[in-house]
């Protein structure tokens, strides 16, 4: 400051004991404007909560931490079955104070709300919306509770818990409000906000016959999976969960009920098409495209092991050539995980192929293997089909293997002996939970893991070129010296048909995803449901003895997933990531969730949302809080 500005802040400021008595306290005194917290004065009172659980219709409950008795009472019967309890997913969402993720070292742990709204309806949640909006609360949002970042939970806030509301309607001929005879009748079902996969597959394709795009995971909710984006093991074929979205029926943060779709209110329709989960509304209901049903599932599940270096480098080669050629379509999805002892792990899906088509275009990759003499198979080679029907139908397979028991109905590993010899489904345990409460053994150790790294990078079709498909096999050798990692073919469009992409590309998703091949995911975590020799075993939480996670190891883990995926960033320094499956600690996280998207949807935030209500971790507009959510910056 020089000397003639100093003199005049100088005289300026003698002047302010006289003004401060008449001016205004917030031209002098200004302070960020903060939620409110139990521990306030103004923090609502009994009888505040008591309208607002009569409203509700009694369905305002206080939300209890289950894990606690892990830290009060840990050798009592209830903590061990609590630790059993918590290799259950469907345990999991039965409670409005867990989250089928437990945490992420360094970044955050589940901590249950105060109060939850059990909504059963669009006005439960209007009410809530409006009661936190009036009294400056912070609102959290759960439906299945699945977010790897912590987005379906807040400490001292409010929950709206969308658990109880799944009913399912199927339509013949859907035409969404507003249209009237503008566009055509459609097939399609309309689901609660709280509808997991395994409820809708249920209802659309194991009993009407149909398709609808839902996630792999049988427990994901559906509510948050078309508003990440969302894929399934055929989103190659029918596009990811966003773009078949079709209306939905969502509580703003004004308290209104509105109607989104193509039509009406097509800016929030589209900004909830993969804009991310609890940031511009709640979703009560949507409707979602359904197709008619392959005749089958085909499935390609095999393990390769390769004698040497040089041998793995050949046979990452040789199966990216292949992977183009014959893979590289609507049919093909799921995944290959590289590993650093030197594996190739193959566990794809088809569909719309016939009974032998499977075997058929795999056989002369097959032969190949065998022929090299370098490599060794270290699991049976299957190469078959299962009726589209009844895949996700388990008392199907129950019938068609009567050899496979249920004593006292118990979790256990059921070894599918026919074609899907390599996959194991899990059930409920609880008594009377129905034989489709189902997961896939895939899947079990997400259930209650707390994660110590995760990333995500999508890898663009032009990798596949003659010209760079060397380039792009070195780098994924040298990706898998530091940590195993998948290539997700379901995550990736390139070879989607016309259609598919069309529909797609009108979302908000990274257009990234529209000419990627695959998505590039590699993680580890600690918790009940995983085996891993130098894994700690059991529930892992801070601040619980015996429980803690395991920090260290978690650093070394974290260090080499870093490693891992910074070789693929080489060759692809702006491919984005995926949402929903990412890095907490994601730089430039606008860029990289929604690229060119970004702009229009804040704009959209800023319209339905201007004072913040709905914030989450890394979610549009999150940039102008502090990171728990409480204190406008």
């Amino acid at each position: 400051m020089n000397r003639r500005t100093f003199l005049r802040v100088a005289g300026s400021s003698a002047l302010l004991p006289a003004l401060l008595p008449v001016l205004p306290l917030k031209l002098w005194a200004a302070e960020s404007f903060r939620r409110r917290r139990p521990s306030d004065l103004n923090w609502p009172s009994a009888a505040d909560w008591k309208r607002l659980n009569e409203s509700v219709g009694g369905n305002l409950i206080p939300v209890k931490f289950p894990l606690s008795v892990l830290k009060d009472a840990p050798s009592s019967e209830a903590a061990k079955r609590l630790s059993s309890d918590l290799t259950n997913p469907y345990f999991i969402r039965d409670h409005a104070g867990l989250t089928q993720t437990l945490g992420w070292v360094d970044a955050w742990a589940t901590q249950p709300s105060v109060y939850a709204v059990a909504a059963r309806n669009a006005q439960d949640i209007a009410a809530a919306v409006n009661f936190a909006r009036k009294n400056d609360l912070r609102v959290a949002i759960k439906g299945g509770g699945h977010s790897y970042q912590g987005t379906s939970n807040a400490p001292d806030s409010l929950l709206i818990w969308t658990r109880y509301m799944n009913h399912i309607e199927m339509h013949d001929a859907f035409v969404p409000q507003g249209y009237g005879g503008v566009v055509q009748s459609q097939p399609a079902v309309t689901v609660g906000a709280g509808t997991i996969g395994m409820e809708a597959y249920q209802a659309v394709t194991t009993q009407a016959g149909k398709y609808v795009q839902g996630g792999g995971c049988t427990t994901v909710c559906l509510g948050g999976l078309v508003q990440s984006g969302g894929f399934g093991s055929h989103s190659k074929r029918f596009g990811t969960a966003a773009s078949n979205l079709l209306e939905a029926e969502v509580v703003t943060a004004d308290g209104q009920i509105r109607v989104a779709n193509a039509c009406t209110n097509p800016d929030l329709f589209w900004a909830l098409k993969g804009g991310g989960g609890g940031t511009f509304g709640v979703i009560s209901k949507m409707t979602l495209r359904v197709y008619d049903l392959p005749e089958f599932f085909g499935v390609a599940n095999f393990k390769i092991k390769a004698s040497s270096d040089d041998a793995y480098r050949r046979l990452i080669r040789k199966f990216l050539s292949f992977y183009r050629e014959n893979l590289l379509n609507e049919h093909w999805g799921e995944q290959v995980t590289l590993s650093p002892d030197n594996t190739l792990e193959i566990s794809m899906l088809a569909n719309g192929l016939d009974e032998n088509q499977p075997k058929q275009i795999w056989q002369p990759f097959v032969e190949w293997v065998k022929r090299s003499g370098v490599y060794s198979f270290k699991s049976p080679i299957v190469l078959g089909n299962i009726p589209a029907r009844h895949y996700w139908d388990p008392p199907w397979w129950i019938k068609h293997f009567p050899e496979v028991a249920f004593p006292n109905h118990k979790i256990f590993d059921y070894m599918l002996t026919h074609i899907m010899s390599q996959t194991t489904l899990k059930f409920d345990d609880r008594p009377g939970a129905p034989l489709t409460n189902a997961w896939w053994a895939g899947d079990a150790s997400q259930v209650a893991w707390f994660i110590w790294g995760f990333q995500s990078l999508w890898m663009p079709a032009a990798l596949l070129a003659d010209d760079a498909q060397s380039q792009l096999a070195d780098a994924l050798f040298e990706a898998s010296r530091y940590h195993d990692f998948q290539l997700q073919f379901s995550k990736g469009l390139a070879g989607a048909p016309a259609d598919a992409i069309a529909r797609s590309k009108d979302t908000a998703t990274n257009p990234a995803v529209l000419d990627a091949f695959a998505l590039a995911i590699t993680g580890e975590a600690q918790g009940p449901a995983f085996r891993f020799p130098d894994h700690p075993p059991g529930v892992a939480y801070p601040g619980i003895p015996g429980h803690e996670p395991a920090i260290k190891k978690a650093h070394a883990y974290a260090a080499s997933i870093d490693k891992c995926m910074s070789r693929l960033r080489a060759i692809v320094p702006s491919g984005g990531a995926y949402v929903s499956e990412s890095n907490y600690f994601q730089p430039d996280w606008q860029q990289a969730y929604w690229g060119s998207n970004y702009a229009r949807l804040s704009e959209i935030k800023k319209k339905y949302d201007p004072d913040g209500l709905f914030i989450v971790h890394n979610g549009v507009g999150s940039e102008e809080w502090s990171k728990d959510g409480f204190t406008k910056l």
